[in-house]
């Protein structure tokens, strides 16, 4: 019974030596989301990515999965918000287009803010 006990405590010192440790070198950075009614205008760059101006001087840049038909000209999209009301990744939202065959839905793969300089570093059209 002593031998049980013995190789249970050992077994639990093992495991607990065993964690891994978590780097200090490396803040968790903390998610960047917003809410969809937020969105004040939008500005397409190419035919997969978005950039959408949140509130007053929030920018985000979406990517999306594959090419998003007429998202490069159209005056107006839908971004949609699915599983929540927010919007912190790519699995969260989907944008949809008009078109003559009717509303063409674009699967957003990546979400991300951006900082000042690169907002001042986007092309005239693509800034929005």
């Amino acid at each position: 019974m002593r031998t049980r006990v013995l190789a249970a405590a050992t077994a639990l010192l093992i495991g607990v030596g065993a964690a891994p440790a978590v780097s200090a070198d490396k803040p968790s950075q903390p998610r960047q989301c917003f809410w969809n009614h937020q969105v004040n205008s939008f500005a397409a760059q190419g035919d997969r990515t978005v950039n959408l101006r949140v509130g007053v001087k929030d920018y985000y840049q979406l990517e999306l999965f594959g090419p998003c038909p007429d998202v490069d000209w159209t005056q107006k999209i839908a971004l949609i918000s699915r599983g929540g009301s927010t919007i912190c990744s790519g699995l969260d939202a989907e944008i949809v287009t008009p078109s003559a065959i009717g509303p063409q839905k674009c699967m957003v793969r990546n979400v991300r803010k951006l900082s000042p300089t690169e907002v001042a570093a986007l092309p005239k059209g693509a800034k929005p």
